[in-house]
């Protein structure tokens, strides 16, 4: 598969080739992966794995759809997550894909009874996606994509004869929306010219679609497209931008869909075409909607609330908006919700901060819970595991910033690792991490994950105060984290390290270039060190994309700003020690991205190990690669955790 990463300038390409002639695979008592290289890496003892092994194995399972009464489930036995299918609670889960690559997508016909269903997968973390019919009685699967281009986001018509995607076939950078018969004859719906775009919905009678486009986290726009003419009709047109989330038609065609248009937060609504009308469904309160599902009937809806990071559910009777009494439901994280296709259960599938995702059946006629799936916790004791407790701290502009923090049992003063979230929009929530609960475990750290300006979650006000040039004001959020801890009894103001991956790694970068006395250590992963290269390098589908976040590096004022922020300007300023990792077909955070940092660090004397994946993109998924990489952190923060 061609990867379209391109270096602009000599010196990135120079850096580049003195960095790779000197990554090795070192001989260790832990065995390497075939396709890691590293760099200032020493050998790992194999203790060190054994230690770990335990937190590693541990397994979770997600809820995609029903086969009939079957369910089918995510959950990895192997090297990577496939596809599996269960017959009844805590039953066999039959693995019906074995692919040497993850599972990334999968879309099933909304009446559950047909054998077809569409799969997504890349290859080596490039993310250009390809789709695949699998079909689940022999298994067997055939492309139904050019194997080139990147395709995302398949739905199922209706009556389960054809399926639309969003392609980037016609010119590598747009996000074109093509319908595709079973027969493989395709043609494009609506080609585009801006922002990314995406299927929501099929009306009933198939003849018509609802589809968004996305310019940034706080304008996208939703519309309705004429199968057969090519129209595209803006819906709930208001003149000001907002944000629109989930759509899906009701069952008398009119709309549900979120958005934050009359509200700091994401709630849900109905809109009625004729009236040009939107009537609020949710209660309007301080936290987004996160999403919504509508029964088959359309008779039942449901909607969850992301309230400071937990969900909590809600489900109404249509078409009188009658709330429907549910059981107690385990505090956590909704991961995903599927009806079933006869409309009376729905499948649940629960994170919480010291369980893994598991799935659970709701039955909406007798209100009972039953649990399908019962994770492997690779023995580890969960009543040992640590629950995060939230707290907020003051910031340089005596704004609230809200945080979690894992507290070891034991008396401190506990070192600290600060884990700093991607996207910039992500929001940290307390989620099950077997890499938590080990740090906490076994190294001691106090572990504190906060949610610094420009996360979403807490109002669409809060997610613009780093836009623009406003970006370095959530890196001195922070600095205020430190001064925190400083005034914390508990914690070790002297042994604090500081963690994230893609923009967390640029946040990673930039407190090591402004706080670099005050960190013992620091883990970056996939993270950017120059804006004006990663701009110019990253894929050009998602270019724009991100210009409208961090801004036009074409724009001299603009470039000279995200110059002179970019931490690869400020190496001179670097003292502290590092680990870097990369995976080597990023799309997002093109690995020259590291390539230059990793150089430019090198060259001024600061202590970098680097791990390099040459089969990963964003992130490591391949299990092999993430517990060599999860060994190699362990042992890097043992080393800086020391009194």
């Amino acid at each position: 598969m061609e990867i379209f990463v391109k270096f602009y300038s000599i010196r990135i390409t120079i850096l580049f080739l003195s960095v790779f002639c000197q990554l090795n695979v070192v001989a260790t008592d832990l065995s390497v992966p075939s396709e890691i290289r590293t760099l200032n890496v020493p050998s790992i003892d194999s203790a060190v794995g054994e230690r770990l092994s335990r937190y590693l194995n541990v397994r979770s399972a997600t809820a995609v759809g029903w086969q009939s009464s079957n369910m089918l489930i995510i959950t990895r036995f192997g090297e990577t997550t496939q596809l599996h299918r269960v017959s009844q609670p805590m039953g066999f889960r039959e693995q019906l894909t074995f692919f040497s690559e993850p599972i990334r997508g999968i879309s099933i016909p909304k009446n559950g009874a047909e054998q077809q269903v569409i799969i997504s997968k890349d290859s080596g973390g490039s993310e250009f996606y390809q789709l695949y019919m699998l079909n689940l009685e022999d298994g067997s699967t055939r492309l139904l994509s050019d194997g080139q281009s990147r395709y995302s986001g398949a739905v199922w018509a209706p009556d389960a004869s054809r399926f639309g995607y969003t392609t980037t076939q016609r010119n590598g950078r747009s996000w074109d929306i093509h319908v595709q018969d079973l027969e493989g004859n395709s043609r494009s719906v609506l080609d585009t010219d801006k922002g990314s775009w995406g299927i929501e919905d099929w009306s009933d009678d198939g003849l018509r679609m609802l589809v968004s486009q996305y310019i940034s986290i706080n304008e996208s726009y939703l519309y309705e497209l004429s199968l057969a003419t090519g129209e595209l009709l803006k819906l709930v047109e208001k003149g000001q931008a907002a944000s629109f989330g989930q759509a899906e038609y009701g069952p008398n065609g009119e709309i549900y869909f979120t958005t934050d248009l009359h509200s700091e937060f994401m709630q849900l609504y109905r809109y009625d075409r004729q009236s040009d009308k939107s009537d609020l469904v949710s209660i309007d309160e301080p936290w987004n909607v996160e999403g919504f599902a509508l029964s088959p009937d359309k008779g039942m809806l449901l909607y969850s609330i992301n309230e400071g990071g937990i969900s909590r559910l809600t489900m109404l009777r249509l078409p009188d908006y009658l709330k429907v009494s549910l059981p107690e439901i385990p505090g956590g994280i909704l991961m995903s919700s599927r009806f079933s296709p006869d409309g009376k259960s729905l499948a649940l599938s629960l994170n919480t901060p010291i369980s893994p995702t598991d799935i659970y059946e709701l039955g909406l006629e007798d209100g009972r819970m039953v649990r399908w799936t019962r994770s492997e916790t690779a023995g580890l004791d969960q009543d040992q595991f640590v629950e995060p407790e939230l707290f907020a701290y003051k910031t340089f502009d005596e704004r609230s910033i809200p945080a979690f923090m894992y507290s070891p049992p034991s008396p401190g003063p506990h070192p600290v690792l600060i884990s700093i979230h991607g996207g910039p929009e992500s929001q940290y929530r307390p989620f099950f991490s077997t890499t938590i609960q080990s740090y906490v475990k076994e190294l001691g750290l106090a572990y504190i994950a906060p949610n610094v300006r420009g996360s979403s979650g807490y109002g669409k006000s809060y997610l613009k105060l780093d836009n623009g040039m406003l970006r370095e004001d959530s890196v001195r959020d922070i600095g205020s984290l430190l001064d925190w801890i400083d005034s914390q009894e508990q914690l070790d103001r002297n042994r604090i390290i500081v963690m994230g991956g893609s923009y967390g790694g640029y946040m990673v970068l930039a407190s090591m270039v402004h706080y670099g006395s005050r960190l013992r250590a620091a883990v970056e992963r996939v993270g950017i060190s120059n804006f004006v290269t990663f701009l110019e390098n990253t894929q050009p589908y998602r270019r724009d994309l991100r210009r409208v976040e961090y801004g036009d590096e074409r724009i001299p004022t603009m470039r000279q700003f995200l110059t002179e922020i970019s931490p690869l300007t400020h190496v001179s300023k670097m003292v502290t020690p590092v680990l870097i990792t990369q995976g080597a077909n990023d799309p997002r955070v093109p690995r020259s991205e590291s390539e230059q940092i990793v150089g430019a660090l090198k060259e001024a004397g600061v202590p970098v190990w680097y791990v390099l994946a040459e089969n990963e993109g964003h992130g490591f998924r391949k299990k092999v690669n993430r517990d060599y990489n999860s060994a190699v952190t362990f042992e890097f923060l043992s080393k800086y955790t020391k009194r």
